[in-house]
């Protein structure tokens, strides 16, 4: 896809179930190298507060830094919530990326790794 008309006017039902990861299956395919993260947000927001394997790619620096992404890999915006990495996602997928997006962004990620499940995936 090269544009965003494209996108919209190729967009269906089949689309939406990619677009979305959860916590789950995010650290699960983490794990397995299966997706590639990047953290959309501003550089002074990831310094106060990051999760140590995402990588910072600020969103407004992303049409710059678009060489340090792999396209045989998906990759998963994630922000604290979802309104960053949604643009992010589509403007990577106008790009001829495969994107998704972390549902319930990292904030919901952080709460997931709480006690016993945090231990888990830092041992795995």
């Amino acid at each position: 896809m090269n544009t965003f008309e494209d996108y919209i006017r190729n967009f269906n039902y089949a689309s939406i179930g990619p677009m979305k990861i959860t916590a789950k299956r995010f650290l699960e395919q983490i794990k397995t190298n299966e997706i590639v993260a990047i953290d959309a947000r501003f550089t002074e927001e990831y310094a106060l507060w990051h999760i140590d394997f995402i990588p910072n790619i600020p969103i407004n620096e992303l049409p710059d830094r678009l060489d340090e992404l792999n396209k045989d890999k998906t990759i998963v915006v994630c922000c604290p919530n979802e309104t960053r990495s949604n643009i992010a996602m589509h403007y990577l997928l106008t790009k001829g990326f495969k994107a998704a997006f972390l549902m319930g962004g990292l904030i919901g990620l952080q709460q997931h790794l709480l006690g016993n499940q945090a231990r888990e995936f830092y041992n795995a």
